[in-house]
């Protein structure tokens, strides 16, 4: 048994490249692909306790329908999830030369935006795509108002089972 499944939150690097295949599809139109490069980022804290992110680029292609969705609602900055798998092309460029581009070919896009934006901000479109248009269910109403949350236990500090108080030689 094996599983290829990758799930992605992140940002739109670039206006998505919608491009139309040769030939058409069994339903007499042509096949498009939407690609673009999408953003996501980490945060945590070093040995100095300084805040440090680390984002990582992939390389996201959609198909068919999905491309549609892109291609309408999809532009820079627009925030995404993704669930797709990893895919590996390759071909032979102009000089002979083999190449690999490894990509995440997404099965399901869903918009998603930030608690500031207003509604229909990016480009009007609310809900997810999975193989078919869903719309998205209505929220759920926000009680008036939220009891403050009860104060953290207090903790203890960590006992020093190895006697170096923390001191190491790893780098991390």
């Amino acid at each position: 048994m094996s599983l290829n499944k990758v799930m992605l939150i992140g940002n739109v690097g670039k206006d998505p490249e919608v491009r139309y295949l040769e030939g058409n599809n069994a339903n007499g139109q042509q096949a498009k692909v939407a690609r673009f490069p999408l953003a996501t980022s980490e945060r945590f804290r070093d040995r100095s306790g300084e805040t440090r992110e680390n984002t990582e680029w992939h390389n996201i292609a959609c198909w068919r329908n999905n491309a549609d969705v892109v291609e309408r609602f999809v532009k820079k900055g627009t925030q995404l999830y993704i669930e797709g798998r990893i895919r590996t092309r390759q071909w032979t460029d102009q000089t002979g030369n083999k190449r690999y581009q490894t990509e995440i070919e997404a099965d399901t896009i869903q918009l998603l935006g930030r608690r500031d934006e207003a509604p229909g901000q990016q480009g009007g479109y609310q809900g997810g795509y999975q193989g078919g248009y869903q719309g998205a269910p209505a929220p759920a109403p926000r009680p008036a108002a939220a009891p403050a949350p009860a104060p953290a236990p207090a903790q203890e500090a960590p006992i020093d089972l190895m006697g170096d108080n923390g001191s190491d030689d790893l780098p991390f």
